[in-house]
């Protein structure tokens, strides 16, 4: 019996990079015959986001392509809510609109899963010997800092609690409320499945292609103290 992958794509003002993240997930064929479905879910995007994902369904009908939109801006979060709820795989993950993640890199989360492994992967880039761009000392310092915040509460042991690429069993994240609209979603998922009974968990290496501020990069400070503030909140209270 064949499997299926919902990739969850929470989108805001990506009209630069859309196209070519959905074009970059059509070219890719995941292991074990395993069957593409995208959800992408316009978080209110007020440039020229939906009219590039139209175009992209409008040339490529031959893609199971799922288009979702807020009338009113959420958050990443929020988005990644919509998606989950929608997603008819039995696998699920989350991808970014930009470009820092490579899809190719599906089927390393996947293998894991698929040998019968694991319930959740994490795709981390602070570990092997993937592509990795040089950029923010301070960003890496504060993502390292979370990451060992949360583990200290959670008692896993990975290495990059922030990473977009989550891969997860339906059964394991769709059962699971989610109250996190932002960037509070990674520190709260991470919280959550931590502390269900005889959990899974894997961490595989992923290339990481970093973007600046100036090419269109949102999380920001901010976030991060909201971070800190909700891995008490969801293994504490």
């Amino acid at each position: 019996m064949s499997k299926k992958l919902s990739i969850i794509i929470p989108t805001f003002n990506e009209q630069n990079t859309v196209e070519l993240i959905l074009l970059k997930i059509k070219q890719v064929k995941l292991i074990e015959n395993v069957e593409k479905e995208i959800i992408i879910v316009d978080d209110c995007s007020n440039d020229n986001t939906p009219e590039s994902i139209n175009k992209f369904k409008t040339t490529n009908p031959d893609i199971l392509l799922k288009v979702l939109r807020h009338e009113k801006n959420k958050g990443k979060g929020a988005a990644i809510h919509t998606g989950i709820f929608e997603a008819n795989g039995d696998f699920i993950i989350i991808q970014d609109a930009d470009t820092e993640y490579d899809p190719n890199e599906y089927n390393l989360l996947l293998k894991p899963m698929l040998d019968g492994y694991a319930d959740v992967v994490y795709g981390s880039r602070f570990v092997g010997g993937k592509p990795h761009r040089v950029l923010f000392f301070f960003h890496t310092i504060g993502n390292k800092f979370l990451t060992f915040i949360s583990n200290l509460f959670t008692g896993i042991n990975i290495s990059d609690m922030e990473t977009c690429y989550k891969l997860f069993k339906k059964e394991v994240i769709k059962p699971l409320v989610l109250k996190e609209k932002r960037f509070g979603f990674e520190p709260e998922v991470t919280a959550k499945i931590s502390k269900i009974k005889n959990i899974r968990i894997y961490e595989v290496g992923i290339s990481y292609y970093g973007r600046t501020y100036e090419e269109g990069k949102k999380i920001g400070w901010k976030d991060g103290v909201r971070a800190i503030y909700c891995i008490l909140k969801y293994n504490l209270f």
